[in-house]
């Protein structure tokens, strides 16, 4: 039995948080959302979420500190205070950045690069720090205490330079710092009990390259044969359900007490990325 706050349930892998958690009718799960009522539209159409009584949709923005502040008073209503999750999975993932190097996107527009690395920041860093300030006194109340900031392997110095990863440049400096946000809160909590854990979830299917044109497909052939190079039997994404199971394995097992405190790891529990 646990109590989850998981971010962004409304699609992606933040939906397929809510529908693994919630199997565990012993399991609470809050969604935040910036949509409740499309969200919850959704879950009344899934057939697997069909009896399942065990969540509440929460709305939520990470770019509204104030909107924030009232879903974890709701949240502590609901919860009578204490969480034991905290899973930071909304974020910003911008298209822009996806096929071109940073060299080549500051030098040709750097008005439109310095917005969207400003809106990487403001959701992906400023958000989380807020999200992670206010629900802070929910964990320190629960059992459990783990909080999860939900990452990725491009924001990893060795693999980068290693294989020549130049996408996803501004995405990437923006998991990065938060990687790090992570693990400055971790050495002040460590000593509360609280872990602080950032989880890659792998390469997951959620169409980010469904409208890909025929030039940037060619592009983004590029980078899966650096990640083929990197992993010689990779096949490509993975589905939303996977990458949850093997992150929800990963922060089941790592504990402040093994000296997993502020940990950047993979879907893996290592630094494997794909």
């Amino acid at each position: 039995m646990a109590t989850y706050v998981v971010t962004g349930v409304s699609r992606g892998i933040g939906y397929a948080l809510l529908t693994e958690l919630t199997k565990d009718s012993k399991n609470t799960v809050i969604g935040l959302v910036r949509d409740t009522a499309g969200t919850l539209k959704k879950i009344s159409e899934d057939s697997q979420m069909k009896g399942r009584s065990n969540f509440h949709i929460v709305e939520g923005d990470l770019t509204n500190y104030e909107s924030l502040k009232k879903a974890a008073s709701e949240t502590s209503t609901i919860t009578g205070g204490a969480i034991d999750y905290l899973i930071g999975n909304a974020g910003y993932v911008p298209k822009y950045d996806a096929y071109d190097p940073i060299g080549y996107l500051s030098s040709t527009n750097p008005k439109r690069t310095e917005e969207e690395l400003r809106k990487c920041f403001d959701i992906n860093v400023v958000g989380q720090i807020h999200l992670i300030t206010l629900f802070l006194p929910l964990i320190l109340k629960g059992k459990t205490k783990k909080i999860v900031s939900v990452t990725s392997g491009l924001a990893d110095l060795d693999f980068t330079n290693a294989f020549d990863i130049f996408t996803g440049s501004l995405y990437s400096l923006s998991k990065a710092a938060m990687n790090m946000a992570m693990a400055k809160f971790s050495a002040q909590y460590k000593q509360d009990g609280v872990l602080f854990l950032s989880v890659c979830p792998g390469m997951v299917d959620v169409g980010h390259y469904a409208e890909s044109t025929p030039e940037e497909l060619e592009k983004l052939g590029g980078l899966m044969a650096k990640f083929t190079k990197y992993k010689p039997d990779f096949s490509g994404p993975v589905s939303p359900e996977t990458s949850v199971r093997d992150m929800k394995a990963v922060w089941e097992k790592t504990s402040v007490e093994n000296g997993d405190g502020g940990a950047f790891l993979s879907q893996y529990g290592n630094k494997q990325w794909l």
